[in-house]
């Protein structure tokens, strides 16, 4: 059974930097896509970054140079570096796993097949 785990959320002031994980237990964790989502209240969920599984970086234009994500395929694990915190930036982040997306169809959360709990991000003023 495919688990995601995601850790690392809290509460951080503006211009901090938080790091989030997310264990992944899928068996061919080096063939997937992996992406981080994030929802606000009363927003819709928008997608933030993602990983392809030959190591392509894709970056949502508000996180973009703020955010870097990076996998450990030895660990099945991904990670989403964010540093210069806003307060647009608090929301539920989720990771997620996808097998066959390419290019753009990273971003599109509807290509995911798999989906962790989130993990809560507050940054305060």
């Amino acid at each position: 059974q495919v688990q995601l785990v995601e850790s690392g959320g809290g509460l951080v002031q503006v211009g901090g930097s938080l790091t989030l994980s997310c264990t992944a237990s899928i068996n061919d964790f080096i063939n997937h896509n992996m992406g981080w989502f994030r929802q606000a209240p009363g927003k819709e969920r928008e997608f933030v970054s993602a990983i392809s599984w030959g190591g392509g970086f894709h970056y949502a234009y508000s996180v973009k140079g703020r955010f870097t994500i990076s996998r450990d395929n030895d660990k099945n694990m991904v990670y989403l570096q964010m540093n210069n915190l806003e307060p647009g930036d608090t929301a539920v982040y989720y990771c997620a796993a996808d097998y066959d997306a390419v290019g753009r169809e990273l971003e599109d959360g509807t290509e995911y097949d798999y989906w962790g709990q989130g993990t809560q991000v507050t940054v305060s003023s």
